[in-house]
């Protein structure tokens, strides 16, 4: 498993997508994140946040967090929203509701952080993540999932 294949991704677990990414350079994810199957890949990880849920993390948390990835192949930037909302987390694409919380990053960057393979506030504080809002809140989102580690 060392191919970083995105029409596996179904098939893989949370423990072996974070060791794939991890063996992957940074230019291969960023070849397949400008490709066509970008959406196939935001959609998947996205698609897994509510089963990584951990509500009791969360406690009373009600937040809307926007999650902006660049460099689409046409220069734009995809936008998902994970609602937090009474002890669940739900997913929308495109966006729903106003964000008490707006993360903006690349794509190599993104695919990292949600992997395990790359400190959030270490990003914020290189200027790799950029967050709008509830900075607490961004400390804290790593907290509320449980994000596998290679």
């Amino acid at each position: 498993m060392t191919d970083f294949d995105p029409a596996a991704f179904a098939n893989y677990g949370p423990k072996e997508f974070a060791t794939l990414v991890k063996s992957t350079p940074d230019a291969k994810i960023a070849e397949v994140m400008s490709g066509e199957l970008r959406g196939k890949v935001l959609d998947e990880v996205f698609g897994r946040m509510p089963s990584l849920f951990r509500p009791e993390k969360a406690g009373g948390t009600n937040a809307v967090i926007h999650w902006g990835i660049t460099g689409r192949p046409d220069g734009g930037t995809d936008t998902y929203e994970v609602v937090i909302a009474d002890g669940a987390c739900t997913v929308n694409n495109p966006p729903q509701h106003d964000p008490k919380l707006s993360l903006t990053m690349g794509p190599v960057e993104f695919i990292r952080i949600v992997s395990g393979g790359a400190n959030p506030v270490m990003m914020f504080m290189t200027g790799k993540l950029k967050a709008k809002g509830d900075l607490g809140l961004a400390a804290n989102i790593a907290n509320l999932f449980d994000i596998p580690k290679a």
